[in-house]
Order: structure tokens, then C-alpha cells, then sequence
């Protein structure tokens, strides 16, 4: 049992979790952040201010210093480490610069489930370890350690910082709708107010016709500043909301969209709808790559001091040239219980070349097109991406779906899910079939199953793709 303070909030029931947020409300601002966030927190947060605007050559020299600490951090502390150098007959110092990282073998998800405790540092005490999972949406939901009252604080003080960027401030009402379980809910009432994080946290897993205007009537009656949802969620309200020609809410400056892709359709229909700014960020459970957009631009801007991007073709090939696409594979700094060295994420990043105007000096991602296991594999064996399938193009149809999920168990055959608005007709189906064979010259076999309902993830994320076939890093470039 976690016998903290911020264990024992979070262990007590709803009531009691008020009365003490109501409290602490009362406490003078500064003294309430001190309690809140801690020295981690602050001294990351102090640090990422100052860091963000440094020249390229000092990030890189940063990253450097990082990049030496922790591989001989990690030869010294964590066995699976010490074997993979020592087969490989590599000592740390013989790392030098980012190149050299190629010497080093990729770290896998298999790979971690098969030496889960070989990868946890032998000079932290047990009571340090937080053991933690991804979601699974690859299909091998992944099990890991962070380290206990550590990882948490420094991320959240990248997030806040990001965050900043389009205006947030501390202690700003927000409105959270990503996946969180609200006790009520079995009794009708789908929200529940954190008064410690101002935040108004709503179930996105009763988000039916029929209770959607309970939603905006909450929503409208808090006044958030911002939005915090997963894409698939916040999509629902916003198709909802302009179907039925609801004003926008007056009061939200931002939509932070993160832990699923946003889409350009998505985007879309969220600038249309809420009129305001759509903020987009990449980051992952795992914490060993981070990135947002910034005042400018929809660039993914990533953060050289919270570890080491690298895009890399099938041949191993560090991408270089704008606009080429690679899977992310990412160092991280800020987790050494439990170091993630050149780990395949599956994500797949465009490099983007150019300088943003912001004057950030970040790596640039142009765009995150989706994991591995978001490519459909045609009857010739060539690899499709989502982004080219469908949301490269424009469907008229879509007006009329409510939600969609495809799924592939099979090369060359697709089952596409539909739930339908009143008005889908038969001329919807057949737009949608002509421009999805068009785009994979005709080598699909296409089913449509039509569902009243399409089930979420045990963490309350839409999946578009359900992809059954095996793919590997072999179809990222071909």
C-alpha cells in the first residue's frame, strides 16, 4: 500500500478526496505548488525554462553528457546491459557521439518482457520501483518500472512546459476527457471534479446521444480554459455539437490532444466546432520520447533533453532527408531505474528539416503517421498506411458515420466496421469502397459490418485499426 501522502488521497474514497481538495484550495498559491509538484518537479521545470531556447550545438552537447551518464550507468547497474556490451565487446566509452548508438542493438517490447528484471538497476532499493503498462494497442501490452515519486514529476513538468505554449498556466479549470473511470457513472452522473488539479474529469465511456447533453451542460457550467482528450473522444462531442449547430464553449483557448494520432480529418472538424486552438503532442507510457506542437506551427518539436530521437529506415539507416519517414527509435534520459536504450517504438515519424519560427532549436517531427501496426497489407504484400488510406483524402460519406473501425486478419482482406447516422445510404458505402480500393489499386477485398457499437480499450481509446498480420520493421520503406 502507498502510505504518502498523495497515496493515501489518491487510496481514500470520493468524499473524503473532496473535503481535503477543497483544503488545500485554501492554502496560499505558492505553498499549495510546493506541496503539489516537490523539488523534482520544480527543478525540472526551472530548468526546461532556460533549456528550451539554448543553441543547437549546447542541446547536443547536453544530450552527449546524458547519453555518456546513463550507458555507464547502465553497464555498471543493469545486467541486461552489461551482457549485451559484453557480447558485444563494447564498453560505454566506446560510444562517442550519435552515431555510434548504431553499435548497440534495438531494444524490443519482446525484449523487455523476456529480461523484465534484468533491466532494473541493481543500486536502487525495491521500494523505489513503480511497476506500470503500456495499453497494448500494438497487441503485446508491455510491462515496465518507473521510478517511484521521480518519473512522475519530471514528466509532468514536460508537459506543463509544452502546455505553456498555448497559453496554460498553473491551476487553470480544465476539462479531462481521456479514458478515466468516474465512480458515479453506474448512477447517472459521468463527471467528478478534482479540486486539487481543478480539473472536471469525464467519462468517455458513456458518451451516447443521449447523454452528451448532460456533457455540454457540464462543460458550459465549469468554463474550463482548456480541454485535455484523446482524439477519439473529444471527435465524438465535436460531430455531436455541429450536427446539432451547439455553440462552441467561450471559455476553452486550447484543445490538448494526446496518446492517440490526430488526424487531419480530426483536426478538422475540431478547429470547425470548437474554434479554437487544436494542440497536438506524441509521447508514450514507456517515457523515452516527447514532443508537442508549439505557438506556430504543428510541428512535433522534440525534446533533446528528455532523450535521443533517432529515425531509422529498414536498413538501419539514420533518416536524414525532409519529408522521409522512419521508425522512432528513442533513448530516454529521466527513468535510469529503468533505462530504455535505442527502444523500438513502432511509431513511425517524418523528419522535418526546416527551423520553426518559434526559434526552438528541437529536433522537428513534420508529423507522426502511426504505428506499425496502423499499415494495411494489400493481396501484392505492399504496406499502406492509415494516413494514405483514408485520411489523405476526402469522404463525403463520413458526414453520415458515426464512428468506423477496420480490421485486418488476413493480407488482402479488410472488414470495415460502421456505426451509422440516420441518413447513411448505400451511395455512402460505395464512396467509401471506390476510394479506398483506388488507393490500393484494387488488391483489397473489402467487407462493411454494420454495428451499434464499437468497443473501446480497457483505457478508454478508440482503436481505428485492429491489425491481426504480423508487421515488422520490413514495411515501414518499400
Amino acid at each position: 500500500m502507498d502510505l504518502t501522502l498523495k497515496g493515501l488521497y489518491k487510496n481514500s474514497p470520493y468524499r473524503i478526496r473532496q473535503g481535503i481538495g477543497y483544503i488545500y484550495n485554501t492554502l496560499p498559491v505558492s505553498l499549495r505548488y510546493r506541496i503539489r509538484y516537490g523539488k523534482i518537479f520544480w527543478d525540472t521545470y526551472n530548468f526546461l525554462q532556460k533549456s528550451q531556447w539554448w543553441s543547437k550545438e549546447k542541446l547536443e552537447e547536453y544530450q552527449l553528457e546524458q547519453l555518456s551518464k546513463l550507458l555507464n550507468h547502465a553497464y555498471e547497474n543493469v545486467p541486461y546491459y552489461k551482457m549485451v556490451f559484453d557480447e558485444l565487446g563494447l564498453k560505454p566509452r566506446n560510444i562517442q557521439d550519435f552515431n555510434d548508438l548504431r553499435l548497440l542493438p534495438y531494444l524490443t517490447k519482446q525484449t523487455i518482457q523476456n529480461n523484465l528484471e534484468d533491466l532494473k538497476a541493481r543500486n536502487y532499493p525495491e521500494s523505489k520501483f513503480k511497476y506500470g503498462t503500456t495499453g497494448g494497442s500494438t497487441g503485446i501490452p508491455l510491462g515496465f518500472y518507473r521510478e517511484k515519486g521521480v518519473s512522475e514529476a519530471k514528466e509532468w513538468a514536460f508537459m506543463v512546459t509544452q502546455w505553456n505554449r498555448v497559453g496554460y498556466k498553473f491551476g487553470d479549470k480544465s476539462v479531462v476527457l481521456r479514458g478515466s473511470v468516474v465512480q458515479s457513472a453506474n448512477r447517472g452522473k459521468f463527471w467528478e471534479y478534482d479540486p486539487i488539479k481543478n480539473e472536471m474529469i469525464l467519462s468517455s465511456y458513456h458518451m451516447t446521444d443521449e447523454n452528451l447533453p448532460r456533457y455540454i451542460e457540464k462543460i458550459r457550467s465549469f468554463k474550463p480554459k482548456f480541454i485535455q482528450a484523446y482524439p477519439s473522444a473529444i471527435t465524438i462531442l465535436a460531430r455531436f455539437m455541429k450536427e446539432n449547430d451547439i455553440t462552441p464553449f467561450s471559455s476553452v483557448k486550447a484543445i490538448l490532444c494526446g496518446s492517440e494520432n490526430l488526424y487531419r480529418p480530426q483536426r478538422e472538424l475540431l478547429e470547425e466546432v470548437f474554434k479554437c486552438r487544436i494542440y497536438s503532442w506524441y509521447g508514450l507510457s514507456e517515457e523515452v520520447a516527447l514532443g508537442g506542437e508549439c505557438e506556430y506551427s504543428t510541428y512535433y518539436h522534440m525534446f533533446p533533453e528528455y532523450g535521443i530521437v533517432e529515425l531509422v529506415n529498414e536498413k538501419g539507416e539514420f533518416v536524414t532527408k525532409d519529408g522521409d519517414k522512419g521508425e522512432i527509435v528513442a533513448t530516454g534520459f529521466n527513468n535510469p531505474i529503468f533505462p530504455l536504450i535505442r527502444y523500438r517504438t513502432t511509431d513511425i515519424g517524418i523528419l522535418m528539416e526546416n527551423k520553426c519560427e518559434c526559434g526552438r532549436e528541437y529536433p522537428l517531427l513534420e508529423g507522426i503517421e502511426g504505428r506499425l501496426q496502423e499499415i494495411i497489407v494489400t493481396k501484392d504484400n505492399r504496406p499502406i498506411t492509415l494516413t494514405a488510406f483514408i485520411f489523405a483524402q476526402h469522404f463525403d460519406a463520413f458526414s453520415r458515420v458515426k464512428q468506423m473501425q477496420l480490421l485486418q486478419e488476413k493480407k488482402g482482406k479488410l472488414v470495415v466496421r460502421i456505426i451509422k447516422e440516420g441518413n447513411f445510404s448505400k451511395n455512402d458505402e460505395e464512396e467509401i469502397f471506390q476510394k479506398m480500393m483506388n488507393s490500393v489499386d484494387n488488391q483489397l477485398d473489402i467487407e462493411f459490418e454494420y454495428v451499434d457499437e464499437i468497443p473501446k480499450t480497457t483505457r478508454g481509446k478508440h482503436r481505428f485499426l485492429i491489425q491481426k498480420l504480423p508487421i515488422d520493421f520490413e514495411y515501414m520503406e518499400r
